[in-house]
């Protein structure tokens, strides 16, 4: 027998890959609570600034009205509100005769003066502003995991790439800096974002405040103190100067800009390890019952790596949404934001969250494989010391020309050897060794790997001490939940 829940498309993003923490931010319950919340927040400042009735002396707002109010946040019948909705097409009108079936002596002053956009727009800044301190304390667990893995490292010579060629020595420690940093620019920026997040507050229906006017009969001041107590009320400390109907979706775009940024950085991390588990260098976690593939069963994939870069790529694409849709908003506000507002702003966290899970697991089990990064970079090493031989050479008396052309013939001969399958790159030390011209060599010093890695370890440890070490003041004490990943 069918199961009809397996009928209907889900979205990875909830049941594959997200923690269950933000997807629940993000679902309908939460929603419609954060709306209830703010009437609620609502109903309460219009009471507390003595918001009267039409003779200038009644009471608007009851005690009683508050606390039923207080008394139905959570129990939201969805099924109610759909029916609602289907009736008037309106999807907050729906809730708010839900609500009121609810609370009969709050009937008349649920939403009073506001329009749909008090609850969905404030609810989206509530719920994003959640979202980045969830977001930047996992990225913060994330850098300074890193961080450590990069300070353990330090002094492990590997092989340097430019062009994905074979360049000059660094070390695994330092290259893991490299990825550590471009994330420490991604999480100044997402803090930045969620520092200079305001809130919309109570503007009606373009901005202006009319209809908040006329329910306090003129009284300019009390309308300031309404936006400013609700802003309090609900967790924030400043409020968006001015508004349409709706707030800029310029904030938008400038958030997903940020988590853009972030994607950009761990499909580059991404893709360099994978690139070092092809070389064997460094493997991800790979679990004991793991299946690398159906057919090849000695295979060893990085999935989480791949996957990692499969949702940064994701991410990196929805900026241009956003873009269009900030750019297309015609005056006080146009309804073509909606429906994509609901598809990019959940699911950019949702993203985000699924990335970082990823990203914590892999840093937390990555495998250095020594012995075949050492192999590596004797395969190459033998030509990459020949300049620095040559300048020992010459400075110990021997000729330039003479030491250069002694190099340049065994090089060859030995690069065309190993073509032949009759030679490996360590030949070219034994030749130089019994040649005469490098008889003054000190050749244990000068076949130390560490000595062509240049500043590499201090740059590690400069940066963990100044760059890391005020995120772990910021993050390390937080108790951040890393559940297992569910596939």
């Amino acid at each position: 027998m069918i199961d009809d829940e397996n009928l209907l498309y889900d979205n990875p993003l909830i049941t594959r890959y997200a923690s269950k923490s933000m997807s629940k931010r993000w679902g309908p319950q939460r929603k419609h609570e954060t709306w209830r919340k703010l009437w609620l927040a609502l109903a309460e400042a219009e009471f507390e600034l003595s918001l009267t009735r039409e003779d200038g002396k009644t009471p608007r707002i009851t005690p009683a009205a508050l606390e039923e109010l207080k008394n139905h946040l959570s129990d939201i019948d969805f099924a109610k509100s759909a029916e609602y909705e289907k009736k008037f097409r309106h999807d907050v009108m729906a809730h708010v005769h839900t609500l009121a079936d609810s609370c009969p002596l709050s009937r008349d002053i649920i939403h009073l003066g506001a329009t749909s956009c008090y609850v969905t727009d404030n609810t989206d800044l509530i719920l994003m502003k959640e979202s980045l301190d969830a977001i930047c304390a996992k990225l913060g667990k994330v850098i300074i995991e890193l961080s450590g893995f990069a300070k353990k490292w330090k002094n492990l010579p590997t092989l340097g790439y430019t062009h994905f060629q074979p360049a000059q020595l660094t070390t695994v420690g330092k290259r893991a800096c490299l990825w550590c940093y471009d994330l420490v620019l991604d999480l100044e920026e997402l803090e930045h974002r969620r520092d200079q997040l305001v809130f919309r507050g109570v503007k009606g229906t373009t901005g202006t405040q009319a209809s908040f006017l006329t329910l306090f009969h003129g009284d300019h001041d009390k309308v300031k103190q309404l936006d400013e107590l609700i802003a309090k009320k609900m967790g924030f400390s400043h409020l968006i100067p001015v508004t349409g109907q709706t707030y800029t979706r310029k904030i938008d775009s400038q958030i997903l800009d940020a988590i853009s940024g972030l994607g950009q950085s761990v499909h580059k991390w991404g893709t360099d390890l994978r690139l070092l588990a092809h070389r064997q260098e460094i493997d991800e976690p790979f679990e004991s019952d793991q299946i690398g593939s159906s057919a090849m069963a000695y295979k060893r994939n990085p999935m989480r790596s791949e996957r990692m870069c499969s949702l940064g790529r994701f991410v990196i694409g929805l900026p241009a949404m956003a873009a269009n849709t900030m750019a297309t908003q015609w005056f006080e506000r146009t309804l073509d934001d909606s429906a994509i507002r609901r598809l990019y702003l959940p699911q950019s966290f949702l993203a985000a969250d699924a990335i970082l899970r990823l990203a914590n697991n892999i840093v937390s089990g990555l495998q250095v494989n020594e012995a075949v990064i050492s192999k590596s970079l004797w395969d190459y090493f033998p030509y990459m010391i020949t300049e620095d031989v040559m300048m020992t050479a010459v400075s110990a008396g021997g000729d330039r020309q003479t030491v250069h052309e002694s190099i340049r013939k065994y090089s060859h001969q030995v690069t065309k050897k190993i073509k032949e399958g009759k030679a490996n790159s360590s030949e070219l030390i034994e030749l130089l060794k019994s040649d005469s011209t490098f008889a003054k060599v000190d050749w244990d010093s000068q076949l130390e790997p560490l000595r062509y890695v240049g500043r590499a370890p201090e740059q590690v440890d400069e940066f963990v001490q100044t760059i890391i070490k005020p995120i772990e003041e910021r993050y390390s004490h937080l108790s951040i939940q890393t559940d297992k990943l569910q596939v």
